[in-house]
C-alpha cells in the first residue's frame, strides 16, 4: 500500500524546512546508530526496548548531548529527520559529478569522504500531514529532544546586524558576511574550491549538488565578495563560475 501524499502547502512546507533544518536541541534519551529510519509516533510513543537494544551497536547521541538537525523529507505521511549527518559510509555518487564547462569542470563531492556516525528519526503522522508547523513538530518530538534552551548559536546569532540576522533565518548568503556567519546561515558546504588571482586569494563554498541548484559563496579573505546560484543537470551544462577580482 503507497503511503498517502501529505496536504502541506509548500509555504508549509517551506516553513517547517526553515524551522527545524540545522536547528539544534539537547538529547532528552540515548538515541541510537540507525541506517534506517528509527520510528517514532506522532502522539510520543516508540519502541524503547528497541532502541535500546539497536544502542549497544553504537549511540547517535546520549542523554543532555547537542544534537544537530540536518536534513528533512517529507515521505508521504511520514516526516523524516536527519541527526548528526546521518549515518553514512563516506563516499556518494555525485563525488564524480562536476560543475562546469570548457575543460573548467571541478567535481561537487567534498573529497574527504568521511563516514558520519548520527541517525534518522521517522515521525508516523499515520494520516496525510496538514495544519502543521514546525513548532508542532518540536512539541512532538518533546519526550525525545529540548529545543527550547537557549544555545551558543541562538546567542551568537543576536549580536549580528539585522540584514545578517534576516540572511540566517532565511538560509541564504549574503556579500559581506565572514565564514561563521555563512555556516551559521547555510551549514558546511559540500566542497571548497581555492586560487590565487592577482595576488589575492579567494575561496569558494560550493552547496548543492546536481541535478538541482548550486550555489557557489566566494570569499576574499574571511569575507564573501559575490553569491552565485546556477542550476546543473546531469548532462546538462552550466555556466562557469566568475571570481571578483
Amino acid at each position: 500500500m503507497l503511503p498517502s501524499r501529505d496536504k502541506l502547502t509548500e509555504d508549509e512546507k517551506i516553513e517547517i524546512l526553515r524551522g527545524l533544518a540545522a536547528e539544534y536541541a539537547k538529547a532528552k534519551t540515548y538515541i541510537p546508530r540507525s541506517k534506517k529510519p528509527l520510528e517514532f509516533d506522532r502522539d510520543g510513543n516508540w519502541d524503547k526496548g528497541l532502541w535500546q537494544r539497536m544502542a549497544q551497536a553504537g549511540v547517535a547521541a546520549r542523554v543532555g548531548d547537542q544534537i544537530k538537525i540536518t536534513h528533512v523529507a517529507f515521505e508521504g505521511d511520514k516526516l523524516v529527520l536527519e541527526i548528526n549527518g546521518g549515518l553514512k559510509s563516506g563516499r556518494k555518487w555525485y563525488d564524480h559529478v562536476e560543475v562546469g564547462m570548457g575543460g573548467a569542470g571541478r567535481p561537487v563531492g567534498n573529497g574527504d569522504y568521511a563516514a558520519s556516525t548520527g541517525t534518522s528519526i521517522e515521525i508516523d503522522f499515520h494520516k496525510a500531514m496538514e495544519n502543521l508547523t514546525s513548532a508542532d513538530v518540536k512539541k512532538i518530538l518533546l519526550p525525545l529532544m529540548d529545543f527550547d534552551l537557549r544555545s551558543a548559536t541562538k546567542l551568537y546569532s543576536e549580536t549580528l546586524t539585522p540584514e545578517v540576522q534576516k540572511a540566517v533565518t532565511e538560509k541564504k548568503a549574503i556579500e559581506g558576511m565572514d565564514r561563521d556567519q555563512v555556516k551559521l546561515a547555510m551549514g558546511t558546504p559540500v566542497r571548497k574550491y581555492r586560487e590565487t588571482k592577482d595576488g589575492d586569494d579567494f575561496e569558494d563554498w560550493i552547496y548543492g549538488q546536481p541535478p538541482g541548484k548550486v550555489t557557489f559563496v566566494t570569499f576574499r579573505g574571511n569575507k564573501v565578495v559575490k553569491v552565485k546560484e546556477q542550476y546543473a543537470g546531469l548532462g546538462s551544462e552550466t555556466a562557469p563560475r566568475t571570481v571578483v577580482p
